[in-house]
């Protein structure tokens, strides 16, 4: 009886026959070439160890609840949102109303094709900032993923409705949220940044297909000399990477799905202010810029501006 000329893993290369019980060794070339395949097989799995390894590291990135520095109160701001080119795509306002420890704020922005992304935060400022509850929609020809997300952050609780769909189709999760959540408050969190640190981590909820708690790694990025008026100041500017964590997170740069980096502009003296975001509104979402705005008088009127 013959003996085939293919090792056999299992058998360790050996072949037997039983008739004279001869043995045959598997040649050179063989062997060289079982020894190359069982190298790329531990190397495979030492590059899928270390990148587990990796996304651990990521996901296990301490997050911090940020320390209020500068206390919130009421307010009524206005905003406008360019796109690249510097084309007004909408306007927008901000309304803030305080009670007791707790801060409710609404932030609506009013797109001219008549999308609108509206959202409404509320958070306790004590000695930390702590998020309560978010409601963030999306809808319009702007939003190609229209969605509907509500976060109950002391209950755990996240709801979201994918509007793009009909009927519309709702879904929940329970959730352990961290205490850190960012949601509807980062240029406020940003005007907060610690003095001397050299990064802030803070946790945000994303929520495409469904709902995934993503790390953002907030550094100072330099300043801008900004004008006022006739006058000029210094804005300071701030980085914000997005850690997916994960495989995802290890996927997302190969396949062309690593969120932009998005910058934040505030202009510091004894009070921060936010004045300016650059970045996308939703994921995979084109780089707008949300600026802080003055109303304008119409040409008629001009006569009575500023006074």
């Amino acid at each position: 009886m013959g003996c085939s000329s293919k090792p056999r893993f299992g058998g360790a290369g050996l072949c037997f026959t039983s008739a004279t019980r001869a043995h045959s060794f598997p040649s050179k070339m063989q062997m060289e070439s079982t020894r190359i395949l069982v190298l790329r097989r531990r190397r495979a799995r030492f590059r899928f160890v270390v990148s587990l390894a990796l996304a651990t590291i990521a996901i296990s990135l301490s997050a911090e609840q940020v320390r209020v520095v500068e206390r919130q109160g009421d307010l009524h701001g206005f905003l406008l949102l360019k796109d690249a080119n510097g084309k007004e795509i909408a306007a927008g306002e901000q309304i803030s109303e305080t009670l007791g420890s707790v801060i409710t704020t609404r932030t609506i922005i009013r797109f001219r094709d008549g999308s609108i992304d509206d959202e409404t935060t509320a958070f306790r400022q004590g000695s930390i900032f702590q998020l309560i509850r978010d409601h963030h929609i999306q809808r319009g020809a702007s939003f190609p993923k229209p969605m509907d997300v509500n976060i109950d952050a002391a209950k755990g609780e996240v709801s979201w409705t994918d509007l793009s769909k009909n009927p519309h189709q709702a879904k929940s999760e329970q959730m352990k949220l961290p205490d850190d959540l960012a949601n509807g408050m980062i240029p406020l969190l940003v005007e907060n940044f610690p003095h001397g640190a050299d990064s802030l981590t803070l946790s945000y909820l994303s929520v495409d297909s469904k709902p995934r708690i993503v790390k953002l790694i907030i550094k100072p990025d330099g300043s801008d000399r900004v004008l006022i008026g006739p006058d000029g100041r210094q804005a300071e500017r701030f980085d914000i990477h997005t850690e997916i964590g994960g495989v995802a997170g290890i996927v997302a740069p190969l396949a062309g799905k690593q969120p932009p980096e998005i910058k934040v502009w505030v202009v510091g003296s004894a009070v921060p202010v936010f004045v300016r975001m650059e970045g996308p509104l939703y994921e995979q979402g084109p780089i707008w810029n949300l600026l802080l705005a003055a109303p304008t008088w119409l040409t008629g009127n001009a006569k009575h501006e500023g006074n």
